[in-house]
């Protein structure tokens, strides 16, 4: 069977920055292990897998080692490819059916714009040696359906920690959100890091379902609806959060097809 696969840089118009995604649109329904298989094989963050159906397509994401219910950069892959492929003319409204819902993204003035569930936080006790984990000290830790979130306190403190990754796989969460207001005449208003080593990522570099946690939370402490956040992985890349509250969440992002070839399978 062939198969073709597209290789997308989510959240960024850059090549080679912002978060890879593999993305197939497949012609007919696969078996799970196949799919996971091939996020195996491709050994990126996410590999997204979408199937038509009548009312838009089925979407699903597998990191190399589990199949996830979310994924913020390869759903922006994903419509990337739909249209810059010609599955959907360009005005047309991606629609993805998910185990997270019905999600949309449609073409904005340059950007693809993501309608996500918004993720609240609540404030919860810190795990013992959470500093010794994150190789930084903490100000304040909230939980939340995706995990941690942790602020600290400066956007230096945010892109020069260095985790212990065996330590944070031992936490009973997937995955690990920090975060801080950015600096001072900074273009960004937060800037943040992703961490899931117990979903086979050690740093996710651009993370889509971090920025729905991130949006409520910073909305609470900048008392504002719209921002500009930033993700400090080694890629780095860019998010634009509108949160007016309720439960949803806009996401806005760039994306650019850097490969494009055929899987061969037996």
């Amino acid at each position: 069977m062939k198969q073709i696969i597209t290789q997308v840089d989510a959240f960024t118009d850059t090549p080679f920055a912002g978060n890879p995604a593999a993305v197939c649109v497949l012609p007919a329904p696969q078996k799970d292990r196949w799919m996971q298989q091939i996020a195996q094989e491709m050994n990126l963050s996410e590999t997204a897998f979408l199937i038509k159906q009548d009312d838009g397509f089925n979407l699903r994401w597998f990191t190399p080692s589990v199949e996830v219910p979310l994924c913020g950069h390869a759903t922006l892959a994903s419509a990337h490819v739909l249209w810059s492929e010609g599955y959907l003319a360009t005005h047309e409204i991606a629609r993805f059916h998910t185990k997270s819902g019905l999600l949309i993204a449609k073409r904005q003035d340059g950007w693809i714009e993501l309608n996500f569930p918004a993720n609240r936080s609540h404030a919860t006790t810190a795990p013992p040696q959470l500093s010794e984990a994150l190789g930084a000290n903490y100000t304040a830790i909230y939980q939340n359906s995706l995990g941690y979130l942790v602020e600290v306190a400066s956007e230096d403190v945010v892109r020069q920690m260095q985790p212990n990754f065996q330590l944070l796989k031992t936490f009973a969460v997937d995955g690990v959100i920090v975060t801080s207001q950015a600096n001072a005449g900074s273009q960004y208003d937060f800037v943040s890091r992703f961490f899931a080593p117990r979903l086979g990522i050690d740093e996710d570099p651009v993370t889509g379902a971090a920025h729905c946690c991130l949006a409520p939370f910073w909305r609470d402490s900048l008392n504002k609806n719209a921002f500009l956040a930033y993700q400090a992985s080694s890629r780095g890349g860019v998010v634009k959060v509108y949160y007016e509250g309720g439960d949803r969440v806009l996401l806005s992002g760039q994306a650019v097809t850097v490969m494009r070839g055929e899987l061969i399978t037996l």
